[in-house]
Order: C-alpha cells, then structure tokens, then sequence
C-alpha cells in the first residue's frame, strides 16, 4: 500500500501546496483589520445565521451549527473539520454550504468516490492495475450506491485475469472461498453462507431435509434443495430456479435471498456484477 499512498499523496498535493502557501502568509493590515469579523462572516454563510459572540469565536444556535463550531475551531487550518463537519451534515441544506466552501477555499471535492475514481484511472494509466483495484475498491466503499464505481472496478479487475460474476454486499465483496457466483438459466446463484453472513443473517442447515433456513431481524426464510417452493416466515414463494449444491457449496437466487432479507439488489450487466445493499 506504500505505492498507492504516494500516489493519492499526488491527487491532492496541488491543494496542499496552495493551502501552506496560503497558510504561510503573513496576513496584511488590512487582514489583521478584518480578523475580528472574518469568522462571523462565514459562520453566517454556513448556518444562516450571524451567531458570532463577539470576541471572534463562534457561537452555537439551534439547527446546523456544526460549520460554524468547527470553522472557528479550526480557523484556516480546519478544512480537515470541515470534511468531518460535511460528513455530519451532508443530507441537510448545511451540507452543500460546507461543500461549496471546500472546494472554494481548498479546492477540495467533498465526493471522495469520484476523487477515488480519479486516483484509480490514474494508476490503471500508468499500468499499476492492481493498486488501481485497490483504490477504486475503496471508492465503492466511500458511496455503495455508485453503479458505476462497480462498474470500473468490475473492468479493472477483469484486466487482472477476473472474470465471471461479481458479487458486493454493502460495498464489499464477500469471501466465496472454492465457489464463485454463477448464473443459471438468468439468474444469479450464490453460496448462501457467504451472502448470508455478509447480511448479518444466520444460516442453519438440516441435512436430513436437505434444507437451509436463514434467519435475520425475525424473518425466517426457508428453502429445500431442488424445490422450487421457498417460504418467508411461513408464507410460500415460487423460486425461478431452486437452489442446488455445487462442489459442496449450497447454492441460492441471490435476488430472491436478499429481497426477502430486506435487502436492495442491483445488477450491472456489463461487468455481471450483483450489488447488494442492506
């Protein structure tokens, strides 16, 4: 990992520069002038409200003070508080204000999946493919909903020699150990402990049925081997395929898993990759 930090280190060494140089200033009279109403002024832009106390330091108020705290916390020094605060607040009108005045002032994207995506097409660029892997799996990571960022990472890992089905739950994939995902007459089976694990769920298996039985949240899902009828708590479900054992391995629909597990499924065609999000 030493190569692929000096390599993001060269993503953002633009902005470090620029905010040292800016940092490293001596500030002019009339900057020394203006301090006392600086803070105020930006506190005010972030929350929509002028909280100041006046002595220079920010006041908490009601709603989204976060900006404000952590920038008069900070002070110039602060974007770091500032990604922290944005993280805090990103769902709310306060979250674009902070990310606005991110890139504005620092010039930096509060996006850190496509900053991520960027670094990643870098290294595939400069042939080192694995470390771009590497990078572009923390981008799915950084926004799991970003098909996408699947999408490139499904590509990168093919120029590694990797293909067939992918699978991601919640961003990661899981550990299929001696049997990968397959699909069968459209639809994509899984091994279920490797799915069912990755879901928090427990999986029971009874071999004198030939039956699993997942569990999960009080929901009960039950399917016998080579029958198309599963049951979720009780109720009785039509599969399109049944699950079946391969190379020992007790493969299930994965959509059908984990739809009835609460679960949102994704399918990215291109790379043949299932998303799973809990």
């Amino acid at each position: 990992m030493k190569k692929i930090t000096m390599t993001l280190g060269t993503v953002v060494l633009s902005v470090s520069v620029f905010a040292a140089s800016v940092m490293a200033a001596p500030p002019t009279d009339k900057e020394n002038k203006g301090n006392s109403q600086s803070q105020p002024a930006i506190q005010s832009e972030s929350t929509g409200k002028g909280n100041g106390n006046g002595n220079g330091q920010a006041g908490k108020s009601d709603g989204d003070t976060v900006t404000s705290v952590t920038y008069a916390t900070y002070g110039h020094n602060g974007y770091k508080g500032l990604q922290k605060a944005y993280e805090n607040v990103k769902d709310k009108p306060a979250g674009q204000i902070i990310a606005n005045l991110l890139e504005s002032k620092y010039g930096i994207d509060v996006n850190a999946d496509e900053v991520l995506s960027e670094a990643a097409d870098q290294l595939a660029a400069e042939g080192n493919v694995e470390d771009a892997v590497e990078v572009q799996k923390e981008a799915v990571k950084a926004n799991t909903k970003n098909i996408n960022s699947y999408k490139k990472l499904g590509k990168l890992v093919e120029k590694l020699g990797k293909t067939g089905v992918k699978a991601y739950v919640n961003g990661v994939e899981p550990k299929f150990e001696d049997m990968e995902p397959v699909i069968k007459e459209g639809n994509t089976l899984v091994p279920i402990r490797a799915i069912a694990e990755a879901l928090n769920a427990e999986v029971i298996w009874n071999d004198e049925e030939k039956s699993v039985t997942i569990t999960k949240d009080g929901i009960v899902v039950k399917l016998v081997l080579g029958d198309v009828k599963a049951y979720v708590n009780g109720e009785e479900v039509i599969l399109e395929v049944p699950g079946e054992r391969m190379n020992g391995r007790t493969m299930v629909p994965v959509r059908f898993i984990s739809e009835a597990l609460k679960a949102i499924v994704d399918w990215e065609p291109e790379t043949t990759s299932v998303i799973i999000n809990s």
